[in-house]
């Protein structure tokens, strides 16, 4: 049974934390876990830790093309005997004397006897003689891969609740692995409510709107991870509302609708969700994005969320509330990153809520990272959201930032 402590906060003024933490309340346990093939592992999470079945290297080898020598004895002096060679795949069979060099090419194993690696540039040959130039600048060990120096045997690759990007990928298939158990993706359904809004496409009405949030959502929701169900534009009907939301429950692990949630305008949400579960409004102490709706619905409790329906506060809210869910279905931390920046313009906020600001950070000539706002911050300023690269937090015991105050600044996704 859900553990509904959100419906114990009851319809006071929130803050962000708690609401939050009530929120992951709803998704407290993992989904399972499915084997996919490693070409379709790229942002899956992973669901159990996988450990190095053997030494990475798995021999001691070769960082560059040269030859390979042993430099430890007291004198090795400047000139070489080469022996024979070692290339990738091809080991040379044999040991070293002292004197003797091999040429070896990048990757390819030391031979016994050998424990430095002298690079082409400081070589010359004469037949089978090969004499070492500067050889002051050699130091024993050099230009040498040493087994197991990245992972040894039995050691974790990468841990549980890690998503998989391309550095990972391409570890795992330097183990061998061919396929790997990940959490199966979380899948969200969303939709928009309203009369007023508009399919993009279709023809606009004067007072129409087109659907933006929809679209935004979606977006949100497939960059961190989930398998959207895309349920449209349901009118302000509650027995259409009713029957949507039965579907979801049925196929959904979340449900996120937008609009339709503040007081006065929640009317046909309330009473649909009532039907098929429970729901509390709730006011929360942020800018933007105060009014949200909390819910479960269905035989499995489904939670429910209901965003703003001003553009910004629907992202914002989602970015804030959404995500973290998100990642908790995951097995990953619901612990948002968060950078320290020094503030190139003032940030606007008021004691006692949260404010988030879109914000652009860089980093100054001296490494410093600065961030500045975007301009007019109005919650149904969607441009402003595009030119962001990160929300500027003012908590709520802080009623504003000024230039070169530190700031806290939550970096977005961006596709580069």
């Amino acid at each position: 049974m859900t553990t509904l402590s959100c419906f114990d906060l009851g319809e006071r003024m929130l803050g962000v934390v708690e609401a939050r933490d009530a929120l992951l309340t709803l998704v407290a346990g993992r989904l399972a876990a499915e084997k996919v093939p490693l070409a379709r592992a790229h942002g899956r999470v992973l669901a159990e830790a996988v450990e190095a079945p053997f030494d990475v290297p798995g021999h001691t080898n070769s960082a560059m093309d040269g030859v390979a020598l042993n430099w430890s004895t007291e004198d090795p002096g400047e000139v070489f005997l080469q022996v024979g060679e070692a290339l990738a795949g091809q080991p040379f069979q044999g040991r070293l004397g002292d004197g003797e060099c091999i040429a070896i090419t990048t990757g390819a194993p030391l031979p016994p006897g050998a424990d430095t690696v002298v690079m082409l540039e400081q070589l010359e040959r004469d037949g089978d003689r090969v004499r070492v130039t500067r050889a002051d600048r050699v130091k024993q060990g050099q230009n040498v891969r040493q087994a197991g120096e990245d992972l040894r045997a039995g050691q974790v690759a990468i841990a549980a609740g890690r998503r998989l990007e391309a550095a990972a990928l391409g570890l795992l298939a330097s183990l061998g692995q061919a396929e790997v158990r990940v959490r199966r993706r979380p899948r969200v359904a969303v939709f928009s409510t309203g009369d007023e809004v508009t399919a993009p496409g279709e023809a606009r009405a004067q007072a129409a709107i087109y659907d933006a949030n929809r679209y935004s959502l979606m977006g949100l929701l497939q960059e961190h991870g989930a398998e959207v169900i895309d349920l449209g534009i349901v009118a302000d009907d509650t027995d259409a509302l009713v029957e949507q939301l039965a579907d979801a429950a049925r196929t959904a692990d979340l449900v996120v609708s937008s609009g339709g949630v503040s007081v006065g305008q929640a009317d046909h949400t309330r009473e649909a969700v009532e039907r098929l579960g429970r729901l509390t409004l709730w006011r929360i102490a942020m800018r933007p994005g105060r009014p949200m709706a909390c819910g479960v619905i269905g035989p499995d409790e489904t939670p429910l969320l209901g965003l703003p329906g001003n553009p910004v506060a629907c992202m914002v809210t989602c970015l804030v509330f959404v995500v973290p869910m998100l990642a908790a279905l995951e097995g990953r931390s619901p612990t948002q990153p968060r950078w320290k920046a020094v503030a190139g313009s003032a940030f606007r906020s008021r004691v006692g809520r949260t404010d988030y600001s879109r914000g652009v950070f860089h980093c100054d000539a001296d490494g410093t990272l600065r961030v500045v706002n975007t301009g007019n911050q109005g919650s149904g300023i969607l441009s402003s959201m595009v030119s962001a690269n990160c929300l500027v937090e003012i908590p709520e015991d802080t009623d504003s930032a000024s230039i070169d105050d530190i700031v806290m600044v939550l970096p977005l996704f961006r596709f580069s």
